[in-house]
């Protein structure tokens, strides 16, 4: 199977800014607006495509990543507490923190599974390669449980449609892993390799970042450093790339009125003055065209 390339005109900056580490974009349906983080930035945005304004707000420290919460407002992680944060009116509640024995460590991405549970992992904020991270779990009820260890870079995950299988991220073990997703309990078994990384990718500076999962099950991977979007079919087959014209695409999620756009985060971390020269997006908000469409972020259920 040849792969499809997107790129060029059909990739759209809806949203020109500067964002330190662009990441963790959720649609909200009831809004119609798009929910985005920017994590040194310490600020949560939520962006209205029909405007094409921006709207703000600051956090006190870092925010690692967002999902929508069933009860209003959002839940998301800070650098090592879970939180819960109302935009209407810039309350910020921490809940439980982790790995107060692992100072270098710091959440990074997370999702909300089919059944409302917020999966979200850590990783080594200094040595990114270092296996010190976890996976963590909380539930409706604010129980914390640890389901992954020995984590390198914990990022991207997503659910296939029927809810069976979990993909989950690891940057610098340079793979996408799937596991057996049981709905009930939220359990997790049979890790194994959904899809690896190209060798000269990862030579080049690459890695997997951001996810997200499509209604026929296909899996959309964030590959920062070398500025694509990899589409995988359920077997791990690459069957399209959006080659985007920034280095640095972070993360992505369908929104819109009928979830067929793709929205893609950006960064502009450590990148030098002759590489922004080159790419002055970096750090905006881009839109696609996907062709396909997605499926409603589920939101936490406590």
């Amino acid at each position: 199977m040849t792969s499809r390339i997107i790129s060029g005109s059909s990739i759209e900056c809806v949203l020109q800014t500067e964002a330190t580490v662009g990441e963790s974009p959720v649609w909200h349906v009831g809004e119609q607006r798009l929910y985005w983080i920017d994590i040194q930035g310490k600020q949560i945005h939520r962006f209205d495509p029909a405007t094409h304004t921006n709207e703000s707000f600051e956090l006190p420290g870092i925010v690692t990543c967002i999902q929508l919460r069933a009860k209003g407002g959002l839940v998301l992680t800070l650098k090592k507490h879970f939180a819960f944060f109302d935009p209407d009116n810039n309350h910020l509640q921490k809940l439980a923190s982790v790995e107060e024995d692992l100072p270098e460590n710091r959440f990074n991405d997370g999702k909300c599974d089919p059944h409302g549970r917020f999966w979200a992992g850590t990783m080594d904020a200094k040595d990114w390669k270092k296996p010190s991270g976890n996976l963590f779990r909380m539930d409706a009820d604010q129980t914390v449980t640890q389901m992954q260890s020995q984590v390198i870079c914990s990022n991207g995950s997503g659910w296939s449609p029927d809810g069976r299988t979990m993909y989950y991220t690891e940057s610098f073990r340079y793979a996408i892993f799937a596991y057996d997703f049981d709905p009930s309990s939220g359990t997790i078994s049979n890790r194994r390799t959904f899809a690896g990384f190209d060798t000269n990718d990862r030579k080049a500076g690459g890695f997997p970042d951001g996810m997200t999962v499509d209604a026929e099950g296909f899996v959309w991977s964030n590959q920062v450093g070398v500025g694509k979007i990899v589409r995988y079919d359920p077997n791990g087959k690459i069957e399209r790339i959006v080659q985007m014209p920034v280095p640095r695409a972070t993360d992505c999620t369908f929104g819109g009125i009928n979830f067929d756009t793709l929205f893609i985060t950006s960064a502009r971390e450590t990148m030098t003055p002759a590489q922004l020269q080159k790419a002055p997006l970096s750090g905006s908000l881009f839109a696609v065209d996907a062709g396909v469409r997605g499926l409603p972020s589920p939101a936490f259920s406590g």
